[in-house]
Order: structure tokens, then sequence, then C-alpha cells
């Protein structure tokens, strides 16, 4: 029980950088942007498989770590951030200008969480209320992403 106990919080914490005690939520998008690297190595298919997995396991990761820690979406939990990160970068070149880009997006709409974000993240329970906002920052950040790229080039 203690090693699985331990596991999960590793994972939830993303290698427990959500220990850190200052902007753990932007130290997990960037501890996010070692499987955005690996992602991009894939193909879009089995890129988009990778991330539906991880997204997946995120959502129970978090909700498994949210009771064991026995507070509703702690801070340190940051697999929803590297989920978001995933999602905003996902099928996009890992260059310079797409993944900085990106990253101060999603951190944007993960921080001020505008409409819907907010919303999702206080209707749903547990592990899904906080990977499912981070997801849909993610895709937002994704679709202005692609358009401030355009724009750029």
């Amino acid at each position: 029980m203690k090693r699985s106990y331990s596991l999960i919080l590793m994972a939830a914490t993303g290698g427990y950088v959500g220990y850190l005690p200052v902007v753990p939520g932007t130290f997990g998008t960037l501890a996010g942007l070692l499987p955005v690297y690996l992602i991009s190595l894939l193909g879009n298919g089995p890129a988009l498989i990778v991330l539906a997995l991880t997204i997946g396991l995120a959502v129970w990761t978090a909700g498994r770590a949210e009771k064991q820690i026995g507070a509703t979406d702690p801070g340190c939990i940051v697999i929803d951030e590297i989920a978001g990160i995933m999602v905003t970068l996902w099928s996009l070149p890992f260059e310079w200008l797409p993944v900085t880009a990106g990253f101060f997006i999603f951190r944007c709409l993960d921080m001020l969480k505008p409409f819907p974000i907010r919303q999702i993240e206080k209707k749903l329970p547990g592990g899904f209320g906080i990977v499912a906002d981070d997801v849909v920052a993610g895709l937002i950040a994704h679709v202005l992403l692609r358009i401030v790229l355009a724009v750029a080039q």
C-alpha cells in the first residue's frame, strides 16, 4: 500500500515538482515539456493515443492523490498541468517559438481561468475536475497558438 501511495504521489506531483514552494503549476508545466518533446517524435496518430492515455492516467492519478492528501485540488498536484501543456503543443513542432508561446498562452489561461475553464473545474468532481479544466485550457491554448503561429509567418 505504501509503495503505491508513493508512486501515485510521485506521478501526481510531476516527480515531486509540485512540492516546490513557489509556482508549482508553472514548474509542473515545465516538467511537461519532456513528455511533449517525446511525443513530438511520434507521428500525430500515435502521439494522440499517448496523449489520450496520459489524460486518462492523469484523471485517475489526480483523483487518487487528492484522496491520499486529504484536500480538494491541492496545488502540489501538477499532473493536470503536464496533460494541459501536452494538449497545447500536440502536433506542433518542438521548436523555440511554438513551445515558448504555447507555454505562456497555456499558463495564462490556466491561471486566469476564463469561461468555460473555471466552470468546468468547479462542476466536475475529483480527478475529472482537477484535469478537465487544464485539458480545456490546453485546447483553447492550442487554437490560440495556431493563430499566433499563422500570424507570425
